[in-house]
Order: C-alpha cells, then structure tokens, then sequence
C-alpha cells in the first residue's frame, strides 16, 4: 500500500464534509457552470440567426462546437495537471468560462460570437476532465456521494439555461439571456482560490524546499502508463463519445425538429430543458448502480432500448406526444453519468483517473462534435429527418458494444501493470 492509500485509508469514517467543505462548494459551483453556454444558446439560435445574421449551416457549427472544444480539452487537460496541479487547473477553467461566457453577448458578428463561445467551452471542456479526479482526491472515501452531487448540478445547470432562455430574451433581450451565466464561474473561482492556497500550504509542509526549487508533485499526479492500450479505455471513450454525439445532437436540432413539426419557439424550447430535467433521474441512480453493480451493463441496454423508443416518436410522429418522447430519448444519456463514475471506479490512483478521464472525453468528445453538424447536414441533403435519425441509430450501435466493455470490472491500471510485465524479460541482460 502507498503512503498517499494508507493515509486515505485512516482517514475513513469521515463525515462528507469534514475539513472538505470548501472544496465540495466549489465542486457544485463548477459543475453548475459546465453546460451554460450550451443550453443558455441553443434555444436563442433561431433569434440570434435572425439578428447577427447566420443561417442553419452555422446554427450546425455552434452545435459541433461544444464538443470539438471538449475534445480538445480532453486531450490538452492532462498535461496542464501534470504541470500545474488540479486546483490551478480548474481555476484556470472557471476563468476562462467567465470571459468567455461575459464577453460573447457583447460581439455584433458571426466569427467574434464563435470565438468566445469557444473560449467558454473550452474553459467548461477543462472542468469536464478536471472534476472527477478531484472527486477522487479529496473525497476517495463517498465517490459515490459526490458524483451524484456534481452530475445533478451538471443536470442543473443544463436544464435550468434552456429553461429560461426564451423568457429572459423576451423580457431583456438575448444578450442578458446569454451574459448572465457569467455570475456562476465568477462565484466559483471564490472557493477555488481557497483551494489553491490550502494545497500549496499543504505541500511546502509535506515537501519542503531550498533554494526556490518547486516542491514534489503528488505522487498520484504521475504518468505511469499509456491509456490508449487500455480496453477500459477505448469503452469508454466510445460509451461516451456516442452518448454525446446523441445528446448535443438533440440539444441542438430538438427545437427545430418540434417547430417543422408544428410547435411554438417557446414550447420546443421547453423540451430541450425537459431532454435535460429528465437526467436527473440518471444524476440519482446511476453512480449508486455503479458502486452496487460489478457490472453495470444491463442498465447500457435499457438506455439502448429508451434511445430506439424515442427516435421512433420523434421521427414518425413528433407531435403525437412530444412529451413521451423527450422523456423516454432523455432517458438515454444515463450512460453518461455512469461514464463520469467509472472513470473513478476504473481507476486505482489520482493519475490513473485523470488520465482515463481526459482519453475518454478527449476522444470521446473529439467523434461527437460530428454529430450536431452531420445531423444537420443530413437534414439539409434529403428535406427530412430520417437519414438524421439513422445517425444517431449508428451510435446506440456503439453504445452497445463500447458500454459492454467499459462495464467490465478491472481496472486501467492493470494494463500497464501487464505492459511492464512483459517488457521486463526483453530488457533483462
């Protein structure tokens, strides 16, 4: 057992907030913030389209954004961890998903609205890969507990954008609309900054130093092996990949598939802050399903199921009960809460989770930004929905295979266990 294991282990029992308190703060108020700049726009696209002036091969851009910024995120996360440490990191996020989320009501133009929502998501793409492996650092004894609190808030700060969005703009245009979702990452540096000082006290205590040299890193922030030889690694990146492909998909093109149909702007707004309250039920059960469950994979097949269900509804009969079918679609992304919770579950140490974490939203994220622009551009080529829709029934294929092996118990550290193994003969003289 390792110091840094043995010390986790005496600490157990420890109440949820024991001496964590400001920590925990700042872990709801970051995952309040990273879903805002998604759903606070996604129901304005049409307004805003009208106003700057795009047209729907656009509104299909700003859909790809978010996941193209979150893969690179993904990919880029882990080296600045290993640089500059998990609570600077995260800090650094929440800053950038302040301007961000600031200055783009502020832009008049196509491209400047582009570039600060992609300084927004990327600040958002970093608290994604950053926050489970905090979860682990600093709650290694109530995993479970915490994930459910940061998915629900993750839920929260989807569903309660989409929500309002088409209220606020009505009454104070869409510029509030999107400018105010700057309050949440500003509140949430407060506690980070706390953090960040009572770590950097706590290692010039544990790792003194001379001479002005740096002081060690944590023995859990260390490189020990290559992810992407992992199995655990390549299902979930493709669990999670696809459920995003699915869910930003949806996010974006929900709106306008209602509204072809029949629908108010008002009431296709609703659904996609309906599509997002419905993963509350997921934020609830599915990390306690995943602590309980060695292997989790029947809960993928009930998601497959939900996903089939749903696209039925809303391609052959949409207006029939709209409600039914966002509700059983909604449904579907459970495979992401469960994703966030084994990437602590799959994992052994610090590292190992936030390397697992930025290879799966990385890559994951990377394959799912196609899915809001192809969506909408298989709409475009045929006049319809059902090329569209067969999109999304390619990634329920995935799903299915990739969540079969992510749900697998073992671990990613066993792999490079195995690879050391079998490259010490080759370099024994």
């Amino acid at each position: 057992m390792t110091v840094s294991e043995a010390a986790r282990t005496s600490e157990r029992p420890r109440s949820l907030i024991a001496g964590r308190l400001v920590v925990l703060v700042a872990i709801v108020l970051s995952a309040l913030t990273l879903r805002t700049a998604v759903t606070s726009l996604t129901p304005l696209l049409d307004e805003i389209g009208r106003d700057v002036g795009f047209d729907s091969a656009v509104v299909g851009l700003f859909g790809m954004l978010p996941t193209a910024m979150f893969a690179v995120a993904g990919i880029l996360t882990p080296r600045f961890i290993r640089r500059s440490g998990l609570e600077v990191v995260v800090l650094v996020s929440m800053a950038m998903t302040a301007a961000g989320l600031a200055v783009r009501p502020l832009m008049s133009g196509t491209a400047a609205l582009l570039v600060f929502s992609a300084l927004a998501l990327g600040g958002m793409g970093i608290g994604n890969v950053v926050v489970p492996p905090l979860v682990k650092r600093y709650f290694p004894d109530r995993i479970g507990a915490v994930s459910t609190i940061y998915i629900l808030c993750v839920q929260i700060g989807t569903m309660v954008p989409a929500l309002v969005a088409v209220p606020l703009s009505d009454s104070h245009g869409w510029r509030v609309s999107l400018g105010v979702w700057a309050l949440l990452p500003i509140a949430a540096m407060l506690p980070w900054l706390t953090a960040v000082a009572g770590r950097r006290r706590r290692d010039a205590d544990t790792f003194p130093v001379a001479s002005g040299d740096a002081p060690s890193t944590d023995p859990d922030e260390a490189p020990v092996g290559q992810v992407w030889r992992s199995p655990v690694a390549w299902g979930m990146a493709g669990m999670f990949g696809m459920t995003s492909l699915i869910t930003y998909s949806m996010f974006t093109w929900i709106p306008k598939i209602l509204t072809e149909a029949g629908a108010s702007t008002g009431f296709a707004g609703s659904m996609v802050a309906l599509f997002s309250a419905v993963g509350f039920l997921a934020a609830l059960s599915a990390p306690s399903l995943c602590i309980r469950i060695a292997n989790p994979y029947p809960v993928v097949l009930a998601c497959g199921v939900s996903y089939l269900v749903g696209f039925a509804g809303l391609l052959w009969a949409p207006m029939s009960a709209p409600i039914v079918w966002i509700v059983v679609v909604g449904l579907g992304p459970s495979t992401f809460p469960m994703a966030l919770t084994l990437i602590n579950l799959r994992t052994r140490t610090g590292a190992g989770s936030a390397a697992l974490s930025g290879f799966t939203q990385g890559l994951g994220y990377a394959v799912a930004c196609i899915g809001p622009l192809m969506f909408g551009v298989l709409h475009d080529a045929t006049g319809g929905w059902t090329w569209p829709f067969a999109l999304l029934l390619v990634a329920v294929c995935v799903i299915l295979v990739a969540g079969r092996v992510a749900c697998k118990p073992r671990f990613l550290e066993d792999s490079w266990t195995a690879d050391r193994a079998d490259a010490g003969p080759r370099h024994t003289p």
